[in-house]
């Protein structure tokens, strides 16, 4: 169990760096550089809970070009002895080790129990779980097969990375000419899936992202779901101090203090 002393824990997702364009995602990226420079001195530990970027795949010797600026400050940060947990989501599934020996950043493939301060913590990106999306629970299990995955690797790097970046280019985020909104509760599957979870054992909080919608919602008297949402849209985050969770919004331009 991880006793926290006057820091704070932060969780944030679905970054997409590398959609719509070029110019945008260097944008966010920027804003995403200045966020994590401002908690830099109040966190205790940082959660990235996947889609870090539109599109990731390591082959052997090859890593997508860009994203020099979010990679370094996360080096920054995890040099700073700032410890920083990664987990794969629907978009950056093709980790292999990469961040675990440049960035010294653990790389989660499936959800992860934590406890903090006595609190409880379900954390996932979310693709996946819950009832219906058979579609792309049978897609996942065939990205996920090494096999496959060797097989792309022999593609060339410039080929395969076209290819990854046209479908990137027409995904649900990189489409979407509007944000997301709440389905009810029982059309939301994860918040479905995390009242399943409950009548198995107990967690105060799930932290998920993928759904692209900022949710904080309560399960019961003492359970909470947590969608982090996104920064294409919302700039949204989730911060733990210890005793409280709170679901906030990362404005640039007002003062640092407010994180």
């Amino acid at each position: 169990m991880t006793t926290i002393a006057a820091k704070k824990i932060y969780f944030l997702s679905d970054f997409h760096l590398g959609t719509p364009d070029a110019a945008s995602s260097l944008k966010r990226e920027k804003r995403i550089v200045q966020f994590l420079d401002s908690i830099k001195n109040d966190a205790e530990q940082i959660f990235i809970v996947g889609d870090l970027f539109d599109f990731w795949f390591e082959y052997a010797t090859v890593v997508p070009k860009g994203y020099i600026r979010i990679l370094g400050k996360l080096a920054e940060l995890t040099d700073a002895g700032i410890p920083i947990h990664f987990f794969v989501g629907n978009h950056d599934m093709w980790m292999h080790n990469y961040f675990q020996k440049e960035l010294n950043i653990p790389v989660y493939f499936e959800p992860k129990n934590f406890e903090f301060n006595g609190k409880k913590f379900f954390i996932g990106h979310g693709d996946g779980l819950g009832p219906g999306d058979e579609g792309y629970k049978f897609l996942k299990k065939i990205f996920r097969n090494k096999i496959c995955q060797t097989i792309f690797g022999l593609v060339p790097p410039t080929i395969g990375l076209g290819i990854a970046n046209y479908f990137s280019k027409k995904s649900r985020i990189a489409a979407s000419q509007q944000p997301e909104h709440f389905l009810g509760e029982e059309n939301e599957w994860l918040i479905v899936y995390s009242k399943e979870t409950l009548l198995k054992a107990h967690f105060d909080y799930f932290v998920f992202g993928h759904r692209h919608l900022p949710i904080d919602f309560s399960l019961s008297e003492n359970s909470r779901y947590i969608n982090l949402g996104e920064w294409i849209n919302f700039n949204s985050y989730a911060v733990f101090d210890g005793q409280h969770m709170e679901l906030k919004y990362y404005n640039p331009t007002t003062s640092d203090s407010d994180n």
